[in-house]
Order: structure tokens, then sequence, then C-alpha cells
């Protein structure tokens, strides 16, 4: 098959299957006697493989890693496991973070009188944070 239907079938797109191949995340797609790119079923699944693992937040080195544990048959599960407890974590810290924005930007907004006024505390306390 095609990029474009390899892309249609693993929800990847286009462009970013061209680079996994580039940085080496997949392997270089075999090519047509026109140059195109050949995907075969096999491909389409380590792409759905490396989209399912972006969308649980893994980033590229670590999605590098996952396939290298999920090619390997003599792997444990604890290194698969440690691997996603790691990532929890981030995600939590990240969360927290996320949370603590979202509270001080509601704070700064119930404080805006939001009119015709050009006093604003939402950009005061940006101009005035060290």
């Amino acid at each position: 098959m095609n990029i474009g239907q390899a892309s249609k079938q693993s929800g990847v797109s286009q462009r970013m299957i061209r680079h996994y191949e580039a940085i080496g995340l997949t392997p270089k797609a075999a090519r047509r006697d026109s140059g195109y790119r050949d995907y075969d079923e096999k491909d389409v699944h380590t792409l759905r493989f490396i989209r399912r693992a972006r969308d649980l937040g893994f980033p590229i080195e670590e999605i590098g890693q996952l396939l290298a544990l999920w090619r390997d048959r003599d792997r444990t599960s604890a290194d698969v496991k440690a691997l996603a407890l790691a990532r929890v974590a981030e995600l939590k810290q990240k969360e927290g973070e996320i949370r603590a924005m979202r509270l001080s930007l509601e704070d700064l907004a119930r404080h805006c009188h939001g009119d015709e006024r050009p006093d604003c505390p939402i950009l005061e306390d940006m101009a005035h944070v060290a």
C-alpha cells in the first residue's frame, strides 16, 4: 500500500510517517519500482503502536524503547511496567502544574473587571512576576 493508505489505516499522518522513518523510529519503507514507498500490514501495525504510545504521552525516545521491548520476546514485563509507571509519575506532575496554572488564571480573571477600563490585573501580574 502507498503512504496515503498506510496513513489512513494507521491514523498517523503522512508527514509523521516520513519523520518516523527519517529518525529511525521505523525502518525505511520498501520502495516500488516507481520509487514510491510501499507499506504492508506489519508497517501499519507498527504505526498504530506508535500512535497509541503517543496518545498515552510517551515521547519519541521512550517509544523507541517500547518498540524494542515489543519486538523482544525475551523481555520482562517489569521493564515495560517501569517505563509506564515513570510516564504516569511525569503525567501526574504535569497535571499538578496545569491545575496550578488554571487556578492562577481563574483567580486573575476573577479580579479583572473585563470592562472598557485599561487597568487589568491579569497583565499587571504578568508584568510584575519575577
